[in-house]
């Protein structure tokens, strides 16, 4: 018997291999913590880019008689879109809101007294002490231009990685195929064609499932803008339009929504304020009602339960990012677990 291949050596080299393998994963499980910030962005923007997949193919697919004219450009064709949709948005809402916020902080010394006297009018409020509170109003609003200034080194990092959440989303599209192709060689023939599988069918209900939630947002956006037309609110457009788009983070959007247009309304009346409130709650029950088991349970196929589960594990793992792809991600783990892990009758 070779002595090279006896069980002793044997044992050796396979604990030897062992050990290896054990600091290996350790030291992955550390670069991703380390780069978990540059990981999360990959993951949002493989995500974007396979949730706008459809939406590129079609700009791709417009054709003026023979010809296509965005076949080769359907990514920048969308990119600017949005981007256009974006400027738009802004040179409409922002100056109206930054000109009031303006007068506001200038009439706050002549307003808040008025304002308190108010309040103490109410009989449970009237026995607090209120002068603190309004000391530390009027602190804020005159030293808010100082927390501006001080905020726009944070807001230009969110927006630095807004910007390159963009350009990877941009080269997923373009490049998505070969980098899926690599991606699928580290695996065995046979477990390569299985998992190419169900990967195509988490596909099919991410695109379904940006279809359903662009449905969802573009309902809420037209019924706000016209509530608050209806109901004199102010910035009604800009309001409707912000809420049509934070809906696509489920629940945490709404809420934001329905605090935003509630603040709005009540700088004018508190008739507008109840008139926000009685929309809202009317809407929540058609939409959880009628709306969402019609096109989102029918599209991404997750039950109301799972998709909250998802949303608190999302959010609390990466924040509004996370609450962000929490469904999607939902729906690619449920259909791995549906393939690898649940045993089916054979």
């Amino acid at each position: 018997m070779n002595p090279a291949n006896s069980p002793a050596r044997i044992r050796r080299r396979n604990l030897r291999g062992d050990i290896v393998f054990a600091f290996a994963v350790c030291f992955a499980i550390y670069l991703a913590w380390v780069l978990r910030d540059v990981l999360l962005l990959l993951y949002v923007s493989a995500l974007f880019a396979v949730a706008l997949k459809p939406v590129v193919g079609f700009i791709g697919r417009l054709r003026i008689g023979r010809w296509h004219p965005f076949q080769r450009s359907a990514i920048l064709v969308l990119l600017l879109l949005i981007a256009g949709g974006l400027a738009t948005f802004a040179f409409l809402a922002i100056p109206p809101v930054a000109s009031d916020l303006h007068d506001f902080a200038q009439e706050m010394p002549t307003r808040m007294p008025p304002f308190i006297a108010k309040l103490k009018s109410i009989p449970l409020i009237g026995r607090v002490d209120l002068s603190a509170v309004t000391a530390r109003v009027e602190d804020q609003m005159t030293h808010a231009a100082t927390y501006l200034f001080l905020s726009i080194r944070n807001w230009a990092g969110y927006v630095a990685k807004v910007g390159m959440c963009l350009i990877l989303t941009v080269y997923f599209e373009l490049e998505g195929n070969v980098a899926y192709a690599w991606c699928l060689s580290f695996f065995a023939p046979e477990r390569r064609a299985r998992l190419d599988t169900a990967l195509q069918r988490a596909e099919v209900r991410m695109e379904k499932w940006l279809l359903g939630q662009a449905s969802l947002m573009l309902i809420l956006g037209l019924a706000s803008t016209v509530t608050y037309r209806a109901l004199h609110v102010r910035y009604a457009f800009a309001l409707g339009v912000l809420t049509g788009l934070l809906n696509i983070i489920p629940v945490i959007g709404a809420a934001v929504s329905v605090v935003l247009a509630l603040l709005v309304a009540a700088v004018d009346s508190w008739g507008r304020v109840l008139g926000v409130a009685i929309f809202y709650l009317i809407y929540l029950n058609v939409e959880n009602s009628f709306l969402t088991p019609r096109i989102m349970r029918s599209s991404v196929g997750l039950p109301g339960l799972s998709i909250l589960v998802a949303l608190l594990v999302g959010s609390e793992l990466a924040g509004v990012v996370g609450a962000l792809v929490s469904v999607p991600t939902a729906v690619l783990v449920t259909v791995l677990v549906d393939e690898y892990l649940i045993a089916r009758e054979t």
